[in-house]
């Protein structure tokens, strides 16, 4: 019985011990991190917007965009850039639900006027060599200028007018996918998106 309390007792002190080290750890670590990312957000912003010389992080705003499958409302952040003060774009992450490894999270750009000013790829699993290639100049830069009405929204293989990817025709077609819902969520925002900040809701 002794040798059974002591052996609980060993545990508890280790597990409590662990539990500080990863709680110290963390606590450590978040500031990196959270700056790290903050970081990833504004090199993708210098990416898609056009030229500004404000802090878009630091001028954005949340909209709700729906639900998931448990009712609880999905929010998307709009990072705004101004030059001179003007609005000069509006940038946020659009989620590709169907590449072929996964989700691709995509930054979008998109001038006043609802083109698209530039895209990035921040996140993906896709096959290195084959559908990584959606990271490359000359993909990417298909999209750069496109409304939603100066293109048809589809890769050749589907009847559009985007290179797709040869043998990852499927990451090519979730971005495609994408950025036209990008544009399409752009168009349907803009007013709100545009408005002064003290006519909007859930502003940033």
């Amino acid at each position: 019985m002794k040798e059974l309390f002591r052996l609980a007792l060993v545990l508890t002190l280790i597990t409590a011990g662990a539990g500080l080290v990863l709680s110290m750890a963390e606590q450590l670590t978040r500031e990196p991190i959270a700056e790290q990312r903050r970081q990833e957000t504004l090199r993708a912003l210098r990416t898609v917007l056009p030229q500004f010389d404000n802090q878009p992080d630091q001028d954005s705003l949340t909209l709700e965009v729906g639900y998931d499958r448990r009712g609880n409302p999905l929010e998307r952040t709009v990072y705004r850039g101004r030059f001179e003060g003007e609005f000069s774009g509006a940038a946020f992450v659009m989620i590709a639900p169907d590449g072929y490894s996964g989700n691709i999270e995509v930054m979008v750009g998109i001038t006043p006027a609802g083109a698209v000013s530039g895209i990035a790829i921040l996140h993906h699993a896709e096959t290195p060599g084959l559908g990584d290639k959606i990271e490359d100049d000359w993909f990417r830069g298909q999209f750069t200028g496109q409304t939603r009405d100066s293109v048809r929204w589809a890769v050749k293989k589907d009847g559009g007018d985007f290179d797709q990817l040869t043998g990852a025709t499927i990451s090519a077609r979730a971005v495609v996918g994408a950025v036209l819902q990008g544009v399409e969520f752009f168009r349907a925002q803009r007013d709100v998106i545009l408005a002064p900040a003290d006519r909007q809701e859930g502003g940033a």
